[in-house]
């Protein structure tokens, strides 16, 4: 304990120190963008300048300065993030495949939570990135930092630094009922979320909650308004700060198996605290992506980074799933993981019943490379059967412009595993009109999120 203490004056030069060199250092180009125009908004809109909620697939520290380049320097009402917790453990990515009449469940390395340097390591990570967070704030916003026991005092110092103590506003307790337990000690069954604002001038809605009267009985208070429910009868109180949400559960239907998705109620209580319609929300470590999903359900803009290949391909399915309002993709320049090959075996224009223009894509086969993937055991064994035999089966998400012309790709067609589906047929039919002479631009994405692109001329 002593070192890391004496080690925070050093952690704090250096992490400021990082932090100027990212703002002042040559303007980078993020690279690929591609605009993904969900299929139930009917018609891309051409206009590629307007604005568009935003997926950064990259290193945050990266995004944050492109944001700082773009002009969004204390434009952001709310930062949400749920960083790494130093939990020492290795996060697994699961999914079920179809492999000729059966169906198997493998599991793989989507994350890695260890870190060389223990705890310092960590804070020299966390750090820069605190101080970056804060040049986006607004002067009206907030941030949440959400923890646990391992890091939590620590940080706190940090944000003690960086947002000044007079600006904490709450360490919120997020209990819940699941975890393990222990003979040893209190069974641990809560996170803690770090709120601080960048000005006293900060957006603050009050939200209610239950509070249930003694006994269950009504006071019958003069001026008190009294509700009943199943349990009895209570009043509306101003939040506590402890807060009983539901983790989410095996059989909930918001969960896409990712280890750490945090609850969607979780997130709205966040967004409606501390932002405003058509306030700019972001989330630097969006994980399974629930911050996009609720910002986009209460009328929020939004913006998300993440650089894991799982959490980007789970996080666009889902905004997808969520049929939200159009969105970015923006990729590091040197995300090129080119790990599979995706070929087409036939292109075509076919006519429906109805006389309607299409277009009948057959998938041929993926070629997949195992070699970048930490795959062992029984997995492996699955996944080098499935290659070789079913090879398509591994095809997670594909995204189509059907009218690319060479610019920002307007992914204005997807398909994509989902629920029981747990396969993308290998012919696809889209009737849209208009296809003759004209190229067509792929994204696609296996199960592991390594994803390529292919244009095609029609």
């Amino acid at each position: 304990m002593h070192s890391i203490i004496g080690s925070l004056p050093r952690i704090i030069e250096n992490g400021i120190e990082r932090a100027e060199t990212i703002i002042n250092s040559p303007e980078i180009s993020m690279g690929r963008k591609e605009i993904v125009y969900p299929m139930g908004h009917g018609e891309a809109d051409p206009d590629t300048k307007a604005w568009s909620n935003r997926l950064y697939r990259a290193d945050n520290l990266m995004a944050i300065k492109d944001l700082l380049r773009r002009g969004y320097r204390g434009e952001i009402d709310l930062i949400y993030i749920d960083p790494p917790f130093l939990t020492k453990s290795r996060y697994r990515g699961r999914s079920r495949i179809k492999y000729g009449n059966d169906e198997r469940n493998i599991e793989y390395l989507a994350y890695d939570d260890t870190w060389k340097g223990g705890l310092a390591a960590y804070l020299e990570m966390i750090y820069p990135r605190l101080y970056l967070m804060r040049e986006l704030l607004s002067d009206r916003g907030s941030i949440y930092i959400h923890l646990d026991y391992r890091t939590v005092h620590y940080v706190k110092v940090l944000m003690d630094q960086v947002f000044g103590q007079n600006n904490f506003l709450n360490e919120i307790i997020w209990s819940y009922k699941s975890g393990g337990t222990s003979r040893r000690y209190f069974s641990r069954k809560h996170d803690n979320i770090l709120v601080y604002s960048k000005t006293k001038d900060y957006i603050f809605n009050v939200q209610k909650e239950k509070s249930y009267n003694r006994g269950f009985r009504p006071y019958g208070f003069k001026g008190v308004k009294e509700y009943e429910d199943e349990m009895g009868w209570y009043t509306l109180v101003n939040m506590r700060d402890v807060w009983a949400v539901d983790m989410v559960g095996r059989t909930s239907g918001e969960r896409v198996d990712y280890d750490t998705q945090k609850p969607e109620n979780l997130l709205e209580r966040i967004i409606l605290s501390s932002s405003n319609e058509d306030s700019i929300v972001a989330d630097f470590f969006a994980g399974s992506g629930t911050t996009g999903v609720m910002a986009d359900k209460l009328n929020r803009r939004w913006i998300l980074a993440d650089n894991g290949a799982l959490a980007t391909v789970t996080t666009i399915k889902r905004l997808l799933e969520n049929d939200v309002l159009p969105f970015s993709i923006i990729r590091s320049p040197d995300d090129l993981d080119m790990a599979g090959k995706l070929t087409i075996r036939d292109i075509k224009l076919i006519t429906d019943e109805e006389g309607r223009e299409g277009l009948e894509i057959e998938l041929g086969d993926y070629h997949f490379n195992m070699d970048n993937m930490d795959i062992g055991g029984k997995n492996r064994k699955i996944i080098e059967e499935v290659a070789t035999d079913e090879p398509l089966a591994l095809i997670d998400f594909i995204g189509i412009d059907m009218d690319y012309d060479g610019g920002i790709p307007i992914i204005n067609w997807q398909n994509y595993r989902r629920g029981d589906r747990i396969i993308i047929e290998p012919k696809i039919n889209i009737f849209s009109g208009g296809f003759k002479g004209k190229d067509i631009y792929i994204r696609y994405m296996d199960i592991f999120g390594q994803e390529n692109w292919m244009v095609h001329r029609i």
